[in-house]
């Protein structure tokens, strides 16, 4: 009788924790480009890498996390070449 799963088909922390990492990326990169891009684009941006360096799964997640946090912040310096200011609004 055996009371735990083998460990043949339960997934390591490590690989969850990238994956979650990934999915965070890409969501706060999303929500970046509506608001405060100028913190979240960076977030987004060292959780995709540092979902890709552990390795996970949800690799194409990550790397959309990484090119929205990108944009997050070429958007924020497109606004502030037009506003002449630090932040910009609507």
């Amino acid at each position: 009788m055996q009371l735990t799963a083998p460990a043949t088909t339960t997934r390591s922390t490590g690989t969850r924790d990238a994956d979650g990492m990934a999915v965070a990326s890409f969501i706060l990169g999303l929500l970046g480009l509506l608001v405060l891009n100028v913190f979240l684009g960076p977030i987004a941006i060292a959780l995709a890498g540092a979902a890709l360096w552990r390795g996970t799964a949800r690799r194409g997640r990550a790397f959309l996390g990484l090119g929205l946090g990108v944009a997050d912040l070429l958007v924020l310096l497109a606004f502030m070449q037009v506003d002449s200011t630090v932040s910009w609004s609507f």
